[in-house]
C-alpha cells in the first residue's frame, strides 16, 4: 500500500521525518559505503569560519555544494565529500579581541599572548552548531563527523612542509616593500585580500606650493593623500615631459606645460619652457621643520628634484610628491636616489610624535595639515574629490600603503604556469577564465604571506645573528635541530613555537623563530594536501584525490579560496587544484541591495527554513536564475515555489496513492513488454529517457 499524505502544504514537519529518518538509518554513511572502490569523483568543501553565522547566501552555495556530488553518488562514482573548518586569523583575533575588551596589540600582549590564544581556539566554534544545524536542514550531504581542521598540528605540519619546498623552490623570500597594510589589526594584507575591500569615498586632495631655493617660483605637485605630505623628501619629474615656468597674478609656477590651463586658468602666461631633465638636482624648501630635522638625522641629502618614468602629464601638476614610506613608486624613486627615508606615521596609522599633530590618525589629520599649511602659504588648492579607495575587509579600517619588511611568495615568477593551468580549468561562467581570473593572474603580484599577529600558522623560518636562516619542513626536523628537544606534543602555535630555539649549522649559534605567523588565505588554499596531513601519510589518498573534480563558491572567492587553491597547487605540482568550477552569484535583497543588519534587510536563514521547507528554498535559489548570476532574493517566490511546483509534485503524488491502494496496484507486476503497450505510456518512456540523456550529457 502507499502511503497517503496530508492535504496541507506543510512540508516542513514532513522534511524533518526525513531527516530524522536518514540520520538513524546511516543513509548519508550508507550511500558512500556502497560505492567504495568505484571511480573516484572528488569534491573540495571550501571551508567556512565557525565563528561566524551561516547566512542565507550560504544557502544556494550549500545547494550547489550538493548537488554535483549527489548526482556523482547516483551515477556510480565514490564521490569524496570532506567538510573543513577555516580557523585561523583576523577574524578570530578581532572577536576575541571585543569579547575581551581589547584594542590592538599593546592591548593583546598586555593580556599575554597565551590566554589570547586559548581564547581564539575556543571562539572558533561559536556558531558550529548553527553550521551543522543549517547544513543538516539544507540536505546538504558532507562528512561533517570527521572534517579538516585548518588549526591542527597535522594540517600546520604540512603547511611546513609546502612552505619549505617554496623556499626551496627560490620562491620565499623577505623584504622591505611598500605593502597595504591595516593600521588596527597592525599586519600587511595580500592584494588578494585588498581587492575584497574597496569602497568610493569622497575626500579632499590638496595642489601645494614647493618653494625654490634658487628662483623665485614654487613647484606645484598636487596629493591625494594631504597626510603624507610631512614626510615628502623629494618631488619627481619626467625628463621626457615639457615642463615651463608659468605666471599669474604676480606669482610664479614650475609644472607641466600642458597642464598650466587646467591647474592655473586660461589667463596664467608661460614665460619659459624646458624638458624635465633641466630640473634634476634643483632643490626646494622643506613643508615643515619636522621634516627637515628628521631628514637631517639621516645624512642624505632630501628636498630636491628627481626624474622617473611612472610620472605623467595626465593629471595633477606633472609633478609627483614623494614620501618614500607610502608608495611603491615612493619608496622606489627613493632608493634608487639615495633620498632620506622620512616616515611621520607609526604603526597604529597616527601621526608620530616629531609632528605637530602627534596621536592624530591619518585621515583625520588630513583637514589639521591642510590647514597649516594654508597658513603658511604652501596650499595653493584644495579639490574635493571622489575615488575608490581600499579599507580592511576583516576590520574596516581604512588600509595605507606602508613600508614593513614582509615575507613574500614570488608569484610574479609562476605567472606563466598559473596563466596556462587556468586555461585549462573548466571555469562556469565561461567569461571568468579569461576575464576576472585571467586578468587577475596576467596582473599577478608576489603574495604578501607574513602577518605581523598571533593565531595563525607560525611561519617557520628560524635566524641566526650570522647571518643563516632554515626553514623548518616537519615536527622531526624541528625536534632534531632544536637545542632543547621539545617534545612530540609540542603544539605548534605562538607562544609555544617561540620558545623552539635551534642550534645553527653554520656558527652553531642559536636560532630564533621570525614571529610572524602566514596569511589564513594560505590555510584553506592548502586543503588538498593538508587534509590528508600529505606527504607524511595518506600519499595514496592525495593522489587519488587531486586535483578535484568540482568546487563551488561564490563569485567573491574568485581572489580569495579560488586563487590560492591554483597558486598553491602551481607552485608545488604545476597543476590545476580544481578541473570544473561553478562560481555563484550573490544573494541580494529583492530589491538588488547588498544584504546587512545595519540596512536592516537581512533575512535570517533558518526562519525562511521553518517557514517554507529546504525543499522550497533550494528549488528556488537554484531553478530562479542561472547560478552565476546574483540572485533578488524574494520570500513571495520561495512561497510560490511551494505552492505551485511543490504543491503540484505533492498532490500528483496523493492523487497517484489514493487510485493505486484502490486498484491494488503495487508496481511490481510482471512487466507488459514495450509493444504490447498503448502509445502514451510508449511516448511517456521515451520522453523519461531522453530526459535522463539530457541530464546525463
Amino acid at each position: 500500500m502507499y502511503t497517503k499524505v496530508p492535504t496541507s502544504l506543510n512540508f516542513v514537519d514532513r522534511e524533518k521525518e526525513i531527516l530524522q529518518f536518514w540520520k538513524e538509518n546511516r543513509i548519508f554513511e550508507k550511500s558512500c559505503e556502497l560505492r567504495k572502490g568505484r571511480p573516484a569523483y572528488t569534491f573540495y568543501d571550501g571551508p567556512p569560519t565557525a565563528n561566524g553565522k551561516p547566512h542565507i547566501g550560504h544557502i544556494l552555495t550549500r545547494a550547489m555544494k550538493d548537488i554535483i556530488p549527489r548526482y556523482r553518488t547516483m551515477k556510480g562514482y565514490d564521490v569524496l565529500r570532506k567538510a573543513g573548518w577555516d580557523t585561523h586569523g583576523l577574524p578570530v583575533e578581532l572577536e576575541v579581541e571585543k569579547m575581551l575588551g581589547l584594542d590592538g596589540k599593546k592591548q593583546i600582549e598586555a593580556y599575554g599572548v597565551e590566554p589570547f590564544i586559548a581564547k581564539c581556539k575556543e571562539s572558533i566554534w561559536k556558531y558550529k552548531t548553527e553550521w551543522e544545524q543549517m547544513s543538516d536542514r539544507v540536505g546538504y550531504w558532507a562528512d561533517m563527523e570527521h572534517p579538516y581542521v585548518t588549526y591542527e598540528d597535522n594540517y600546520i605540519e604540512s603547511e611546513w612542509w609546502a612552505l619549505k619546498t617554496i623556499y626551496e623552490k627560490g620562491l620565499l623570500y623577505k623584504g622591505h616593500k611598500v605593502v597595504p597594510y591595516c593600521p588596527r589589526c597592525g599586519t600587511a594584507l595580500a592584494s588578494h585580500e585588498v581587492a575584497q575591500g574597496y569602497k568610493d569615498v569622497k575626500e579632499i586632495s590638496a595642489t601645494v606650493r614647493f618653494k625654490c631655493t634658487d628662483e623665485d617660483a614654487s613647484y606645484l605637485a598636487w596629493t591625494t593623500t594631504p597626510w603624507t605630505l610631512p614626510s615628502n623628501v623629494c618631488l619627481c619629474v619626467n625628463a621626457d615631459i615639457v615642463y615651463c615656468r608659468a605666471e599669474k597674478d604676480g606669482e610664479a609656477f614650475i609644472l607641466a606645460k600642458d597642464l598650466v590651463e587646467k591647474v592655473l586658468g586660461e589667463d596664467a602666461k608661460i614665460v619659459r619652457e624646458f624638458a624635465g631633465s633641466e630640473l634634476v638636482g634643483r632643490t626646494y624648501e622643506p613643508l615643515f621643520e619636522c621634516t627637515a630635522k628628521a631628514a637631517a638625522k639621516t645624512g642624505k641629502k632630501g628636498f630636491r628634484i628627481v626624474a622617473d618614468d611612472y610620472v605623467s602629464a595626465d593629471d595633477g601638476t606633472g609633478i609627483v610628491h614623494n614620501a618614500p614610506a607610502f608608495g611603491e613608486d615612493d619608496y622606489r624613486v627613493c632608493r634608487d636616489n639615495d633620498i632620506p627615508f622620512v616616515q611621520m606615521v607609526d604603526a597604529r596609522g597616527n601621526m608620530t610624535e616629531d609632528t605637530p599633530w602627534a596621536g592624530t590618525f591619518v585621515k583625520k589629520a588630513d583637514p589639521m595639515i591642510l590647514k597649516d599649511l594654508k597658513e603658511s602659504g604652501a596650499l595653493f588648492a584644495e579639490i574635493p574629490f571622489e575615488h575608490s579607495y581600499p579599507f580592511c575587509w576583516r576590520c574596516d579600517t581604512p588600509l595605507l600603503y606602508y613600508a614593513r619588511p614582509t615575507w613574500f611568495i614570488r608569484m610574479t615568477a609562476l605567472k606563466d604556469n598559473l596563466v596556462r593551468n587556468n586555461r585549462t580549468i573548466n571555469w562556469m561562467p565561461e567569461n571568468i577564465k579569461e576575464g576576472r581570473m585571467g586578468t587577475w593572474l596576467e596582473n599577478v603580484h608576489d603574495w604578501g604571506l607574513s602577518r605581523e599577529r598571533y593565531w595563525g600558522t607560525p611561519l617557520p623560518v628560524w635566524k641566526c645573528s650570522c647571518g643563516n636562516m632554515h626553514v623548518v619542513g616537519s615536527r622531526a626536523e624541528l625536534r632534531e635541530m632544536a637545542i632543547e628537544d621539545p617534545g612530540a606534543d609540542l603544539e605548534l602555535h605562538r607562544p609555544f613555537i617561540d620558545a623552539v630555539k635551534l642550534r645553527c649549522e653554520k656558527c652553531g649559534g642559536e636560532m630564533v623563530r621570525d614571529k610572524a605567523v602566514i596569511d589564513c588565505w594560505y590555510d584553506s588554499g592548502s586543503m588538498p594536501f593538508a587534509q590528508w596531513h600529505y606527504p607524511f601519510e595518506h600519499q595514496e589518498e592525495f593522489q587519488q584525490n587531486f586535483p578535484a573534480n568540482f568546487i563551488s563558491e561564490a563569485i567573491d572567492q574568485t581572489r580569495g579560496w579560488f586563487f590560492t587553491l591554483h597558486a598553491i597547487a602551481s607552485m608545488l605540482f604545476d597543476s590545476v587544484a580544481f578541473k570544473n568550477i561553478i562560481s555563484n552569484g550573490l544573494v541580494l535583497d529583492k530589491n538588488g541591495n547588498k544584504m546587512s543588519k545595519r540596512l536592516g534587510n537581512a533575512v535570517d536563514p533558518f526562519e525562511v527554513l521553518d517557514t517554507y521547507g529546504a525543499d522550497a528554498t533550494r528549488w528556488y535559489m537554484i531553478s530562479n536564475s542561472q547560478p552565476w548570476d546574483n540572485l533578488k532574493f524574494d520570500r513571495d517566490g520561495v512561497d510560490e515555489v511551494r505552492r505551485k511546483f511543490f504543491g503540484t509534485l505533492y498532490n500528483t503524488y496523493s492523487f497517484f496513492a489514493l487510485y493505486a491502494n484502490v486498484d491494488g496496484f503495487t508496481g511490481r507486476e510482471e512487466e507488459v513488454p514495450m509493444e504490447k503497450r498503448p502509445e502514451i505510456d510508449r511516448w511517456i518512456i521515451s520522453l523519461l529517457n531522453t530526459l535522463v540523456k539530457e541530464v546525463t550529457d
